[in-house]
C-alpha cells in the first residue's frame, strides 16, 4: 500500500557567495529524507521541495512564499544565515507554519514558529570566548560579516571581555560577499593583536582567512584565530592556511560515537569518500528526523500538534543526544572546542559533560564565571553579574 506523503520545504543557496554551506545543507537534508521514506516504520513518506535564493537575501521571502502558497508545505527546512531566517520569519509566523532552521546562530530570538535545531549563543560563543580569555588572551581583533550573526556575537564578546578587564582591540565588517579583505590584515600586520576572532561567511571568510595566513607568515607573526562556524568542507576550500583554527561547534566529523561513524560511513558512501559532512548539514539531517519522529508521533501535519509531539524527544544523533527544550524551541546540545589540523579535520581538545541546556537569551549567564562553572544545568549563582539586555 502506498504511504500518504507529506510535502516539506527546504530552503538553501546553491549559488551565491555562501553556496557551499547550501549544498551542504541539502546533502545531508535529503539523505535524511531518503532514509526516512525508506523505513517501514514510518506510516509516511517525505516529498523535498527544494527552493534555490541564490544567496540573494530577499528571494528567501519569496520561495518561502510560494512553497506555501503554491505548493502547500506546512514544513520548512533551510536558511543558513540569520539574514534569511529573519526573511522567512513574517511568513511562517503571519500563515503559522513551522521552520526548522538547522544553522547555529546568535540568540535573541524565540518564536513559536522555529524549531532552532543550531547552536544557541551559550553553546558556541561562551565555550570559546571562556577558553581564550582563561588561556589564551584577553584582548580580541574582530573581524566579521556586517549583519545581525556578527553585531551580536561581537556583543557578547564584548561583554565577556569586558567582564575579565579585558577589551576589544578593533571591530571590522565586510559585506556578505566582499573580497577586499588586504587592508584589514594589514591592520592585523600592524597592530599585532593576540588574537582574532573571525566571524565573517562564505567566500569573504575563505578570502580572509588565506590573506591572513600569507601575512602574518609573511610578517613572521604567529597569530591564532577563532571561529564559531567554519566547518570541514571550508578547510577543503580554504587550503593549508585554514590549520590552526579554534572553533566551537556541537558537531564535529572527528566525534568518536557510533551513531557518528554510522552516519559519516552513509554520507561518504552517498556522496563520496573525498568530501566531509558540515556542522550545519549534520544539523539539517537531524532536523528532517525531529520532525519525521514528530509527525509519527502526532499523527498529523498540523503545527501545534507537532510541536508538542516534537518538545522533548530525546534523538541519539550524530553529534550526540538532542532534544527540544519546550520551553524555547531551542535544542539541548553538547558544546564543543576544536583545532583544525592540517588534514583538513578538527582535532576535538574539550566537551561537556552532558548536553547543555539552551538559553538563546543567555538569562542564565554570568560574565564573570569560567568554562568550568557551564555546566548542563546551566546553574550560576543567583547574585552573579549577567549580561546586559539592549531594549
Amino acid at each position: 500500500m502506498t504511504k500518504p506523503s507529506v510535502p516539506v520545504g527546504i530552503i538553501c543557496s546553491q549559488s551565491g557567495p555562501y553556496q557551499a554551506m547550501g549544498r551542504e545543507i541539502l546533502k545531508s537534508a535529503m539523505m535524511a529524507v531518503d532514509e526516512i521514506n525508506n523505513q517501514a516504520e514510518f506510516e509516511f513518506s517525505i516529498t523535498a521541495h527544494v527552493r534555490d535564493p541564490r544567496g540573494i537575501v530577499s528571494e528567501y521571502h519569496t520561495v518561502c512564499d510560494d512553497l506555501i502558497r503554491n505548493v502547500g508545505v506546512e514544513h520548512i527546512i533551510g536558511c543558513y544565515t540569520s539574514a534569511s531566517r529573519k526573511q522567512v520569519l513574517p511568513i511562517v509566523e503571519r500563515t503559522d507554519r513551522l521552520l526548522w532552521y538547522p544553522a547555529r546562530y546568535e540568540g535573541f530570538e524565540c518564536s513559536d514558529n522555529v524549531i532552532y535545531v543550531g547552536a544557541s549563543p551559550n553553546h558556541n560563543v561562551l565555550p570559546l570566548i571562556r577558553y581564550v580569555l582563561d588561556n589564551l588572551s584577553r584582548e580580541i581583533f574582530c573581524v566579521g560579516s556586517n549583519y545581525v550573526w556578527t553585531w551580536e556575537t561581537n556583543r557578547v564578546t564584548r561583554e565577556l571581555v569586558s567582564a575579565a578587564d579585558g577589551h576589544i582591540i578593533a571591530e571590522r565588517l565586510l559585506e556578505l560577499g566582499e573580497s577586499a579583505v588586504g587592508h584589514i590584515v594589514d591592520e592585523i600586520v600592524r597592530k599585532k593583536p593576540p588574537i582574532v576572532f573571525n566571524t565573517l561567511v562564505g567566500s569573504s571568510s575563505y578570502d580572509f582567512i588565506r590573506a591572513f595566513h600569507a601575512g602574518t607568515k609573511a610578517a613572521g607573526l604567529d597569530i591564532p584565530m577563532l571561529s564559531c562556524s567554519i566547518c570541514e568542507p571550508e578547510l577543503a576550500i580554504v587550503g593549508p592556511a585554514s590549520a590552526g583554527c579554534i572553533t566551537s561547534s556541537a558537531y564535529f566529523e572527528s566525534i568518536h560515537l557510533a551513531e557518528n561513524r554510522s552516519f559519516v560511513a552513509r554520507w561518504k558512501a552517498r556522496y563520496g569518500g573525498d568530501g566531509s559532512p558540515s556542522v550545519d548539514g549534520q544539523s539539517a539531517y537531524v532536523a528532517v528526523y525531529l520532525l519525521a519522529r514528530a509527525l509519527q508521533r502526532a499523527g498529523t501535519s498540523d503545527i501545534a500538534e507537532v510541536r508538542r509531539a516534537a518538545a522533548g524527544y530525546r534523538y541519539n544523533s550524530p553529534q550526540g543526544p538532542v532534544w527540544i527544550d519546550g520551553g524555547n524551541n531551542h535544542c539541548v546540545l553538547t558544546p564543543r572546542l576544536a583545532v583544525s589540523n592540517p588534514q583538513g579535520q578538527f582535532d576535538i581538545f574539550w566537551e561537556a559533560d552532558a548536553p547543555v541546556k539552551p538559553d538563546p537569551y543567555l538569562t542564565q549567564l554570568d560574565v564573570a564565571a569560567s568554562p568550568s562553572r557551564e555546566t548542563s544545568a546551566g546553574s550560576v549563582s543567583p547574585n552573579a553579574p549577567h549580561l546586559r539586555v539592549v531594549k
